[in-house]
């Protein structure tokens, strides 16, 4: 295998050249989604300030955000909900409290990709295929140590590494992740913006049949589904 990088958010030093920045729980699964029901670009926000401007300027752009619903935002950051929406050829906005952190961390990396389980399979064959070379994973949650970030950048890894690499070891990990068990009792709890199906929908791997590249567009930040070429 190649000498990949595990790394969190606030171990990075300079900018990798190449880097995929993992949140499982929920951003970018929720990103997937969005992209699933037609989403054309997601604009990634380093504030909720600054994604509620995107929106006032933009008025077509539904944005996005974690926890309860709030004023000004259209949705919340939950795969159980965005999966309803209607998204078509739409920008959306989306502001998280680590997969966006660490995407924009990166955004001056070579190639910066965003993934789940649910586009894991799809970023692997992408890196493969492109012969990028060893990768920084970067892993969001819990200042590095989120074992379900770090349990799917490691099938990441061992897919670019051998196409038909089980998950299933590395989602039970996830499954068993302080995360996943959070969600569970935000679920039990009864806390808004949590579906009863987002953890099923974290833990669901290679899903989605894309990766997702975040490059800049002038002073934005944008994430938009790339091609995978054989490989």
């Amino acid at each position: 295998m190649e000498h990949h990088r595990y790394v969190g958010i606030e171990e990075l030093t300079g900018i990798p050249r190449v880097a995929v920045v993992v949140d499982v729980m929920r951003a970018f699964t929720v990103a997937a989604w969005a992209f699933a029901r037609g989403a054309e670009r997601i604009v990634l926000a380093a504030s909720e300030d600054e994604a509620l401007a995107l929106k006032e300027s933009h008025p077509g752009w539904p944005a996005l955000k974690d926890g309860a619903p709030a004023a000004g935002f259209d949705m919340v950051n939950s795969p159980g909900l965005i999966r309803a929406a209607e998204l078509t050829g739409r920008t959306v906005v989306q502001k998280t409290t680590a997969g966006t952190v660490g995407a924009l961390a990166v955004a001056g990396a070579s190639l910066v990709l965003c993934a789940g389980f649910v586009v894991a399979g799809a970023t692997a064959r992408f890196l493969r295929a492109g012969r990028h070379g060893p990768v920084t994973f970067v892993v969001t949650g819990e200042q590095g140590r989120a074992a379900e970030d770090l349990a799917c950048a490691e099938y990441i890894a061992h897919r670019i590494a051998d196409d038909a690499a089980d998950p299933a070891p590395y989602l039970r990990r996830a499954q068993a992740s302080r995360a996943a068990r959070d969600l569970a009792e935000g679920l039990r709890l009864g806390y808004r913006g949590v579906h009863p199906d987002d953890n099923a929908l974290c833990l669901e791997a290679d899903r989605c049949p894309f990766p997702m590249a975040a490059r800049r567009e002038g002073p934005l930040t944008v994430l938009r589904p790339a091609a995978v070429t054989a490989g």
